[in-house]
């Protein structure tokens, strides 16, 4: 009894309570850390949780083997002991008085985990281009918490780096990379670059470095010629030198690896897309690679990139057409609707407001590339309304015969349906029910584009079918469309009546054509024979040399008129000259010949061979041009053949030369002129003797060989007597035309 009395004394003066609690601590990776609880004031079970999870009761617990209870109970102390800590210790811990209905704070325990050791790309010793961009890179990876890296070159802490960070899957660890962009140049040979790892494990950290190895490389990549056209040769030259030597060259387009190509040069055909596809060469060494690229202006027309998409809006609504031309140099573009010069827009989009049925059609986007070359493309807009119904408002049939009545319907959609009225008629497709002259038919011609084709047709047209109009309507979800369409009987016309036009008609025409051709006959002859006779607006002047004086006539006496008379008063007078010409015409109407001379040189003289001075001939071209004489040496003539076409058609008057010997005429009464020696007699001419007459080199002129140069010549009227001339020297005229 007294023992019971005392346990319930000392219950009631002692208070269990925590006198220390856990509390948060960190422990390197491997190492030993204690968690302290003690309990005041009691003596019952004391245990540990781990994350709620309860370890166990007593000093050793056997599921955790490097876990231990540090148990004092005459001080109530339950510690925990863990040895060789890891990661999955890494937790919240409690300590728990089970009987009295106690626990303590939570205490979190940290596992410090230090970095591996810094890893840098390139250890130990990296080569490098001198004046290139590089980025030394150091990787620490596994730290808890994350590492801490720093840069240094030989000791000097350097700043610009850029970190990035990855936590690894058991979501504990982290792995740090570091990326410290440099430009190396050629003193940085030999300089030493430190990465420093560091985190709470490790303060000192951990570190490594590289030692830099700089080298110089010098590319050119050059372009020939800078710009072409398409299909044009180009060529591309890569040029280096480095050290250590180069080992290689690739060349690429586009970035693609071009197969095959090792050689410095690089010759191909430039096409369009080397205008934005560059061309790169890359030259390597021992040290690394260079990169160089270069992009070609290629001149090129136009290229569709991608076909516009037809359309189909719904009337009233927006339309928007697109196509994209892609051309060198840039190009200009238009659209304009098929059929139509109006430009509707320059940009690649074109937006048509609140279209209506009549903006239907194909619209052409064309692109322009300026002296290079055009394209263009066409697109579809389909709009979307009531039917449209396009036929002719008057048709035609013949009574008593087979007779049609057409109605076009354009629709989109397709019409739902058509209904025909005529008179007290209605024929619709769903009910099909006619009279029995009357049947229709529906079709899609391709000739209308896709329209329906409905046609009323009348068997043996009758007097009534021509006084009702004809009323086709169709109808489609936007509504109805409807047109009045009025028969008309067509006039025949006989076969009788036909034919006789015709007959008439070409009988008319070949009248016309015969008298067309005889004004055209009279007109050409005419004009030959106006040609011969000369025109009115020549003026004729001669130039007269006689051996004795003439006294000039009367002032009311004609030039032309003293002319003739001078040179034909014993023979002809001046009319009598023109018949004869006229005449002669008419007897060689195959010399009939136009002028070339447009009338220059058109006159002639008589051909009165009888009342020819002997020394003067009229000489012409076939014909009229005797041949040589009787007994006479061939040759002295020029054996030219006649031209109809050339001057020597005409008449001309020619004089003697110096003849030969056997017709110089004794110069015994006239003396030789100071001024003018006389002939010797034993100088010769280029023609036989007995030749007297010879040809001018050009006929179109007409020389005086016979006369001294020193006589003085009068124009329009005669020379004054000759003061020296020779008894023998007939008078010799000399004719000149003036227009």
């Amino acid at each position: 009894m007294p023992n019971h009395v005392f346990i319930f004394v000392s219950v009631t003066v002692g208070t269990v309570r925590f006198s220390q609690e856990p509390a948060d601590q960190s422990v390197v990776l491997g190492g030993r850390v204690v968690l302290s609880c003690v309990v005041f004031n009691y003596s019952g079970i004391v245990q540990w949780t781990k994350d709620g999870l309860a370890l166990g009761i007593g000093e050793g617990l056997k599921a955790w083997p490097r876990y231990r209870v540090l148990r004092v109970i005459d001080v109530g102390q339950y510690n925990l002991e863990i040895s060789t800590a890891a990661l999955s210790d890494d937790s919240l811990y409690e300590c728990q008085a089970t009987e009295a209905a106690l626990r303590s704070r939570r205490a979190k325990l940290t596992i410090l985990i230090p970095p591996d050791d810094p890893v840098i790309e390139g250890f130990p010793e990296i080569l490098l281009r001198a004046n290139a961009s590089y980025n030394l890179s150091c990787v620490s990876r596994g730290a808890k918490p994350l590492a801490l890296i720093e840069w240094q070159r030989d000791g000097v802490a350097l700043e610009g780096a850029f970190s990035s960070t990855e936590v690894l899957p058991d979501r504990k660890r982290v792995t740090t990379r570091s990326l410290l962009p440099i430009i190396p140049e050629d003193k940085d040979t030999g300089r030493n670059f430190t990465c420093v790892a560091s985190n709470r494990a490790v303060p000192m950290g951990k570190r490594t470095t590289v030692t830099l190895n700089v080298h110089r490389k010098c590319v050119n990549l050059s372009m020939e010629p800078q710009s072409v056209l398409e299909g044009e040769r180009v060529t591309f030259s890569c040029q280096a030198t480095a050290n250590p030597p180069i080992m290689g060259i690739r060349w690429a387009k586009g970035g693609v690896l071009l197969e095959g190509m090792r050689d410095s040069v690089f010759v191909t055909t430039a096409d369009h897309s080397f205008h934005t596809e560059p061309v790169s060469c890359s030259v390597f060494n021992a040290v690394g690679h260079t990169n160089l690229s270069i992009l070609v202006n290629v001149h090129y027309g136009p290229i569709l990139k991608g076909a516009p998409t037809p359309i189909t809006v719904d009337i009233d609504s927006d339309a928007k057409l697109n196509c994209k031309w892609t051309g060198n140099p840039p190009l200009t573009l238009t659209w304009t609707k098929k059929g139509s010069s109006m430009v509707l827009s320059n940009n690649e989009e074109l937006v048509l407001k609140s279209v209506s049925q009549v903006d239907a059609g194909q619209y052409v986007c064309k692109a322009i590339v300026p002296r290079i070359g055009v394209g263009e493309t066409e697109v579809t807009l389909t709009v979307n309304g009531p039917p449209i119904i396009s036929s002719e408002p008057v048709q035609y049939a013949m009574r008593g015969e087979r007779g049609e009545v057409k109605c076009y319907i354009a629709s989109t959609p397709p019409p739902d349906k058509i209904v025909w009225a005529w008179k007290e008629n209605v024929w619709e497709k769903e009910k099909g029910t006619l009279l029995e002259r009357y049947t229709v038919e529906q079709s899609k011609p391709h000739s209308q584009g896709g329209a329906v084709l409905s046609t009323l047709t009348i068997n043996n047209v009758m007097e009534s079918d021509f006084h009702s109009p004809y009323n086709c309507t169709a109808w489609n979800s936007f509504g109805p469309g409807t047109m009045i369409i009025t028969l008309e009987e067509k006039e025949i016309v006989p076969v009788g009546i036909i034919a006789g036009g015709t007959v008439g008609s070409s009988i008319l025409l070949l009248i016309f054509l015969l008298a067309l051709a005889f004004y055209l006959y009279r007109q050409r002859k005419g004009s030959r024979r106006g040609v011969t006779l000369g025109k009115p607006d020549i003026k004729v002047e001669t130039v007269n040399k006689e051996t004795h004086s003439l006294e000039e006539e009367s002032g009311s006496v004609s030039t032309a008129t003293r002319m003739v008379k001078a040179m034909y008063s014993p023979f002809k007078d001046d009319m009598d000259l023109k018949q004869d010409l006229r005449s002669e015409l008419d007897t060689r109407e195959e010399y009939e010949l136009k002028d070339p001379t447009n009338g220059y040189y058109n006159v002639r003289a008589t051909t009165h061979d009888e009342a020819r001075p002997s020394s003067r001939s009229m000489l012409y071209q076939g014909e009229f041009r005797t041949s040589n004489p009787p007994g006479g040496a061939t040759g002295c003539y020029d054996p030219r053949p006649p031209s109809r076409m050339s001057h020597t058609n005409y008449p001309q008057f020619n004089t003697f030369t110096r003849a030969g010997p056997s017709q110089v005429p004794p110069n015994t009464n006239h003396p030789a002129h100071p001024s003018h020696p006389a002939h010797p007699a034993s100088q010769t001419t280029d023609f036989p003797g007995d030749c007297g007459l010879l040809d001018n080199n050009s006929q179109l002129t007409y020389d005086n060989y016979g006369y001294p140069a020193q006589y003085p010549t009068y124009r329009v009227g005669f020379a004054p007597p000759l003061e020296g001339g020779t008894d023998y020297s007939p008078h010799t005229q000399r004719m000149q035309t003036h227009v």
